[in-house]
């Protein structure tokens, strides 16, 4: 591969529950395979010097979906960020989370937040967990925090606002990919999607692998990035 590596990936991970009913399986089954691809796809992005990599894990839509899927999907994440812990410290990746995460279960948070805890000082990839997020809502949340601060409508600019996202730190991501065959964001990264690439592909989650990961990146390196510019060569 070239070295036009995007800096930041971000991810719908979708296809989970459409994979597990061709099989003829429970839907959990199909979240539960996505653990490996998810696995594949960090390693596969820290190998290759991807330095943001964010994963849409669960929405603020999500916990509208059945009361038994939901507590499945929280029991599922709170047993993988104990049992991924040792590996990600390991490798030198930074955990990081956006979203409204003090809505997740208490077992859950406290997980969550040593797993961040334990990887804060790592220098490798940064692996951004967006849980209970909506891009909405994080817009709104924003507003919310503005108001607090009683800040003149004359000094908020682009630069000002980005200050009370969720994690300011983060950049906007070069590529998003989404599996599962959708053509939509769903809500993921609204304010931070303005000129990002997007990649969409008919693969359900639980079958995308590093081929699929290097078949994005290798799209995207084709792309002309203008961000609303006209290139000196054009």
């Amino acid at each position: 591969m070239s070295e036009k590596i995007p800096a930041h990936i971000a991810i719908i991970m979708d296809g989970n529950g459409r994979w597990a009913k061709e099989k003829n399986l429970p839907r959990y089954f199909g979240h539960k395979a996505g653990v490996e691809s998810v696995r594949e796809v960090v390693r596969s992005c820290a190998r290759l010097g991807v330095k943001y990599l964010t994963l849409f894990v669960f929405s603020t839509e999500n916990w509208e979906r059945p009361k038994s899927e939901v507590n499945a999907l929280m029991q599922l994440l709170k047993k993988l960020l104990k049992s991924e812990a040792k590996e990600l410290h390991k490798n030198n990746v930074r955990v990081k989370a956006i979203g409204q995460v003090e809505r997740l279960p208490k077992e859950v948070k406290k997980n969550l937040e040593e797993l961040i805890s334990l990887t804060e000082n790592n220098k490798g990839l940064t692996l951004v967990l967006a849980l209970s997020y909506g891009g909405r809502q994080e817009i709104i949340d924003a507003v919310k925090k503005i108001l607090k601060t009683k800040m003149e409508p004359e000094k908020l600019n682009e630069k000002e606002f980005r200050k009370f996202l969720y994690d300011s730190e983060i950049p906007d991501p070069d590529l998003l990919i989404r599996t599962g065959g959708e053509l939509r964001i769903s809500n993921f990264l609204l304010f931070q999607s303005a000129y990002t690439e997007f990649y969409f592909t008919p693969t359900l989650w639980p079958d995308f692998r590093e081929k699929e990961l290097i078949s994005a990146i290798e799209d995207y390196q084709k792309r002309k990035r203008k961000f609303g510019r006209i290139l000196e060569f054009e």
